[in-house]
């Protein structure tokens, strides 16, 4: 028996009220079954999408008894949605009552209809909100991604940063970062994820694969499933299902590439998703162009004011401490009292030692911060500085002769690890606080021939007590 007529439009009424009062997807969908099954006394109702990737559902469905027979009444009603200029089928509404029952009657097919038409309304409205939703929450993330590159130090902090927001906005299970290889091919340089990351960073796709060409290309590449697909060859696609990958493109130069894998079984990208994680990788990659780029005028400016320091203390001090050591000189020549005499001589040296420690911190000033040590001098300074750490002061250190261009790379190595035990002693006794380096390559050898001469000595306490200092000296033919 079926409901009366008045019953059936009040409620009716009721459910087309509350499949438009919904702004979710999901929950506007469920309102249509629960309403459709309600309307109809259907023992089990299901909508079952036209598209599953449009909107990442493929069934939406009552928790109706399992095993209907296939003799039992059934009723089926398509549901469309209009979008743009056209009208398109969503899904269908299928109805099933129980076996033996009353067959659905025109009147059902009737109410079920315009439920149909007012479900059409509240989908389009629906999308209509979460692609505003989603477009809002992506635009967000650009616009925070874009703040923190441009206030990160680190290269690899940026590309972090990318990652991560990426996999956020995306639902993904991971953020993944790669970067062009001297190859030809690609390579994992960071990855944002939740799960275990092992074996993630350092994976790679090799020069020649249909992935790489397509990226390499500026265009995007959408998986189904990365475990299965051919064209994926990394060792890790077994751990992921669905997966975008965007080239990271600025200004006609391709900087990586950013892919956002879901697990296995997890719903496909749908084609909003797809749109504004593209939008999302163009602006990321200016981005990280700019934030390159002013990472390399901070460089620059750094580099400029030490140049300009190095240049002020050679041109200003040390000609000044030269100027005042060969007056010195000139006054101990002259006649006079012995103990006159020794205090120049003592200022003399002094004066020397210190243009050698000015010149040593012009060359220090000369080189690059982020640059491996270039030559003898350049390793000396290197290994002194970080002595420092351990002495609670700096080494004072001082050059002789031309050590870049005299001393051969083999003898250069020997001195280093002779440099780096001394000062290590040095650092271990007590009562240090002062220690000396000095390398010579002016030095002459006992056969005649040259060599250089690397002294350490410091100020602390010797095995008897004193303070006696200890001064340890190394030698190598040239």
């Amino acid at each position: 028996m079926t409901a009366q007529p008045a019953p059936r439009l009040t409620r009716l009424l009721e459910a087309v009220l509350c499949v438009g009062t919904d702004l979710d997807l999901r929950s506007t969908l469920r309102h249509i079954v629960d309403g459709a099954a309600e309307l109809t006394g259907a023992v089990s109702a299901a909508l079952i999408t036209a598209d599953p990737g449009r909107d990442g559902l493929a069934e939406i469905r009552t928790p109706g008894r399992d095993g209907v027979p296939e003799s039992a009444p059934r009723l089926r009603v398509p549901i469309h949605v209009r979008d743009g200029e056209r009208d398109e089928e969503f899904g269908e509404l299928c109805l099933v009552r129980r076996p033996g029952g009353d067959p659905f009657t025109a009147d059902d097919e009737q109410l079920l209809r315009v439920l149909a038409t007012q479900a059409g309304i509240a989908i389009g409205n629906a999308r209509l909100y979460e692609t505003a939703r989603q477009r809002e929450r992506w635009l967000e993330g650009a616009a925070a991604v874009t703040t923190a590159l441009l206030t990160e130090d680190s290269a690899d902090d940026a590309l972090t940063a990318v990652a991560e927001r990426a996999r956020l906005l995306a639902g993904a299970n991971a953020g993944v970062i790669l970067q062009p290889t001297a190859e030809g091919g690609m390579e994992i340089v960071t990855a944002s994820t939740p799960d275990d990351p092992d074996g993630i960073v350092g994976a790679a796709i090799a020069p020649g694969s249909p992935v790489l060409e397509q990226l390499l290309g500026g265009e995007p590449v959408f998986v189904a499933d990365s475990a299965t697909d051919p064209r994926m060859t990394t060792h890790v696609r077994h751990r992921f299902g669905p997966s975008m990958m965007l080239p990271l493109e600025a200004s006609g130069r391709l900087i990586g590439t950013l892919a956002l894998p879901r697990r296995r079984g997890d719903r496909p990208y749908t084609a909003v998703e797809r749109l504004l994680a593209t939008q999302f990788a163009s602006q990321a990659a200016l981005a990280l162009v700019l934030a390159d780029a002013r990472r390399g005028r901070e460089r620059l400016a750094v580099y400029e004011d030490r140049d300009r320091i190095a240049r002020d203390l050679h041109d200003l001090v040390v000609q000044r401490l030269f100027a005042t050591g060969m007056m010195l000189e000139s006054t101990q020549r002259r006649p006079g009292a012995e103990d006159v005499r020794d205090i120049l001589g003592r200022a003399v040296d002094e004066l020397r030692s210190t243009v050698r420690e000015v010149r040593t911190t012009i060359f220090a000033l000369q080189q690059p911060p982020a640059d491996p040590p270039a030559g003898l001098r350049g390793r000396v300074l290197r290994e002194t500085a970080s002595a420092a750490a351990l002495l609670g002061f700096p080494p004072s250190t001082h050059f002789t002769g031309a050590v870049d261009t005299r001393v051969p790379d083999r003898v250069a190595d020997r001195l280093l690890t002779a440099l780096r035990h001394a000062l290590a002693d040095a650092a271990g006794r007590p009562g240090v606080s002062r220690v000396e380096v000095a390398v010579d390559a002016t030095a002459a050898s006992p056969g005649g021939g040259g060599e250089v001469r690397l002294t350490v000595g410091d100020d602390g306490e010797t095995g008897g007590g004193d303070g006696g200092g200890t001064t340890v000296t190394w030698r190598s033919p040239l």
